[in-house]
């Protein structure tokens, strides 16, 4: 039995109306003032949520699961603090362009649920994996995707950004990536001889 019920479907049919886009990227003029504000864009260890409701933040947690799971090299998104990310990117008053971004992906996350209720009679993350992933498959490649599905297309190419914005910002993402920051990887011994002596300069 699902936890929604018709009176809940027609609250996500609400918040689908009340977005005008399900897209929530950033706007250039919001890139350059989050760079200004670089660093200080990542929750802090004992961050608690404060945008999304549970169920929000339960399908924000699947999802971004299911978008960078954990392999061999690494864990999950959820395993890097990636809700988390999400729910202050969705919260943080100082991030211009708010009040957009947290219609457009509360509009999105909607959709998403009122389409598996469509569907399979249950939310996205009541769904099983092959439920999810069937979904996911009408929205996570623009080029085939059918037409009725472009609101959700919207949403998944924005929300799949932020996942990846959030993974490789993190502790996590960076050991993934293997990234060392400004490191030497050479000791510098000075210009060598034959390039001096063509330099007249030995």
């Amino acid at each position: 039995m699902s936890e929604l019920n018709r009176r809940d479907a027609l609250k996500l049919l609400a918040l689908m109306a009340a977005a005008p886009t399900f897209s929530f990227g950033c706007r250039p003029e919001e890139v350059q003032q989050a760079q200004q504000r670089r660093g200080q864009t990542q929750p802090g260890p004992d961050y608690r949520r404060q945008f999304f409701t549970e169920h929000e933040y339960r399908t924000v947690t699947v999802l971004a699961d299911r978008i960078i799971p954990a392999d061999e090299r690494s864990g999950s998104a959820s395993d890097a603090g990636v809700p988390a990310f999400i729910d202050f990117i969705m919260s943080d008053p100082l991030i211009p362009g708010l009040e957009r971004r947290q219609t457009a992906i509360r509009g999105g996350l909607a959709w998403l649920d009122y389409q598996c209720l469509q569907r399979y009679g249950a939310p996205f993350v009541e769904c099983n994996r092959s439920q999810q992933q069937e979904m996911l498959d009408l929205i996570a490649y623009p080029d085939v995707a059918p037409p009725e599905m472009a609101p959700g297309v919207a949403f998944f190419n924005s929300f799949r950004d932020l996942v990846a914005s959030g993974f490789w910002s993190s502790k996590m993402g960076m050991e993934d990536l293997q990234y060392m920051g400004n490191t030497a990887v050479a000791e510098w011994k000075g210009c060598p001889d034959e390039v001096l002596e063509h330099l007249g300069l030995k």
